[in-house]
């Protein structure tokens, strides 16, 4: 297929703008956006092995609750049923509670030891992988305005610059797309190399690509759109208001356990419940939060569909699972949470969308570099711009996984000082964060990034060494290798052996590759500054 030049260049101005203006904050949304569909699984690892203790079964969790109400107030409240035997049977929020991310919530941990006593432990909420979805979803750009994230608003404009990119990407391929789509020519050097790769990973993963910014565009921005059906409707509300109630209930009157698993049946029959959470038990507006899990359904949450219940008339107040009475819209609207979270193919789509989202950040590093070589010059004193940029690159990309490497790893040991874990998370993050923005402008691109692969290497080697030491330590491990936290540990091993042939490569560059590259360093900038080597004397 054949394309004018003029309009091609006109493409590529168009696709080497937009990408390098959206690609380091849609370079931290991509990995964290892969780190997230293990959410749960981070979660569980980064907490204590006491909060997934699990002794009590499911007959007697009535008897637990009973216990639980009468000597704790905080349990007539409301509390939380977990169904899923990887978690604790019972708990409620001893502080804070309800639906948001808080990072000073803490739940009390509640069940029955072998003599049918009530043991409990309080612990602060683990908002990891709340946190890592958080990153995800602002790019780590902190700030609200008005009830809406800045970092939402601004992936949503980077994920619209994003789609351009897309659409030009692929214009600029057409003329030789059959012919060199496959090809990754090594032997032309290391930034044929590099586009080569780019196109591939851009072609062939393109489908998913369109559906994440397209998601993301309607997710940042849903509020301008309700906002402008005012147009068609006015001040009429789009949904009716329900009737306050005037009944003031009372937590010993709830019904058992087992009588809202068997309304489920009816309700949901193809869902397995995961867990109930109840709150405001002793007012007039007492709510029951039910979660439920299917394999390859189309869920509306990134891991489950909900479903709010009165929890004492069991009227249904509100469901996101797919209704027949919503007609098209209903399905519709589930299918852009779905597409968007991966949730719709169990375990394999899971993997697929991890799988993606790495690409999809190594889409975004790539274009960088290739921007980087294509502005060169065939001297050893680069344009600062090019210098800047190279920095920032390394900076952004390298010092936001380890900031999230380095924290996970902390977790476990932040434990054993008392400290308010969630807290401890953002300092841990964000320090690092700019430790190695600043480093990197410091030491500059090439030795910067040599430096921080290899810290990422060494972050990511104390995950699964600290799972290890804390299974001696705690002499538990069951919970240390089961099937959901040995995830963590492989995908960290994996994640370490990368970086470490990364690191390598980066220094073999740097010290043997082409002089002129903005990633060479000086042969004596890998000496110590107190070694001189003397000259070379003849007789």
């Amino acid at each position: 297929m054949k394309i004018r030049s003029d309009v091609l260049r006109t493409y590529q101005s168009l696709h080497t703008w937009t990408g390098i203006t959206a690609g380091l904050v849609l370079f931290i949304a991509f990995y964290a956006g892969a780190l997230t569909m293990f959410k749960p699984q981070i979660t569980q690892w980064a907490s204590p092995s006491s909060v997934y203790a699990n002794n009590t079964p499911l007959v007697e969790m009535d008897t637990l609750i009973d216990q639980a109400v009468m000597q704790y107030p905080k349990a007539t409240d409301g509390f939380i049923v977990n169904i899923d035997d990887q978690y604790s049977s019972l708990s409620w929020y001893e502080k804070g509670g309800g639906r948001g991310l808080r990072l000073d919530d803490s739940l009390t941990f509640a069940q029955r030891d072998d003599k049918g006593n009530l043991v409990t432990q309080t612990s602060d909420k683990n908002a990891l992988g709340a946190l890592i979805d958080k990153l995800h979803r602002t790019g780590g750009i902190p700030g609200t305005l008005g009830h809406e994230d800045i970092g939402v608003l601004i992936i949503g404009v980077a994920c619209a610059l994003y789609f351009i990119a897309l659409v030009s990407g692929v214009i600029i391929l057409l003329p030789t797309l059959v012919k060199h789509l496959l090809a990754l020519r090594t032997h032309k050097g290391n930034k044929r190399f590099w586009l080569d790769s780019h196109n591939l990973v851009g072609v062939f993963s393109l489908p998913f690509h369109i559906i994440i910014a397209w998601t993301a565009c309607v997710f940042a921005f849903h509020d301008p759109f309700y906002g402008g059906l005012t147009l068609v409707y006015g001040d009429q509300p789009l949904f009716e208001s329900q009737p306050k109630s005037t009944i003031s209930y009372n937590v010993n009157s709830l019904p058992v356990i087992q009588d809202y698993l068997d309304h489920i049946k009816v309700v949901a029959p193809n869902y397995q419940v995961r867990s109930l959470e109840f709150s405001q038990l002793s007012t007039t507006t007492p709510s029951l939060a039910i979660q439920l899990a299917s394999e390859g359904a189309m869920k509306r949450g990134a891991v489950t569909d909900i479903i709010f219940m009165h929890p004492y008339t069991f009227n249904i107040d509100y469901s996101s699972l797919n209704k027949v009475e919503e007609g098209v819209f209903g399905p519709l609207v589930n299918s852009f949470f779905s597409l968007h979270f991966g949730n719709y193919a169990g375990n394999y789509g899971r993997w697929m969308y991890f799988i993606l989202g790495l690409l999809g950040a190594f889409l975004f590093y790539s274009g960088n570099l290739l921007w980087l070589e294509k502005r060169r010059e065939k001297q050893p004193q680069q344009r600062r711009s090019v210098r800047f940029m190279a920095s920032l690159t390394i900076g952004v990309c390298l010092g936001s996984m380890l900031g999230v490497a380095t924290t996970l790893s902390a977790s476990k040991w932040l434990y054993l000082f008392a400290v308010p874990i969630n807290q401890f998370y953002l300092i841990c993050y964000y320090g690092l964060f700019f430790a190695a923005i600043g480093y990197s402008f410091y030491r500059g691109g090439a030795g910067a990034a040599i430096t921080l692969l290899h810290a990422l290497t060494i972050a990511c080697l104390s995950i699964p060494l600290t799972t290890l030491i804390f299974s001696v330590m705690t002499n538990n491990a069951t919970h240390s290798f089961d099937n959901n936290t040995i995830i963590v540990d492989v995908m960290a091993l994996f994640f370490a052996m990368i970086f470490f042939i990364a690191a390598k490569k980066a220094k073999y560059r740097a010290f043997n590759g082409e002089r002129n590259s903005i990633w060479a360093l000086e042969v004596k900038d890998s000496l110590p500054k107190q070694i001189v080597l003397a000259p070379d004397f003849k007789d």
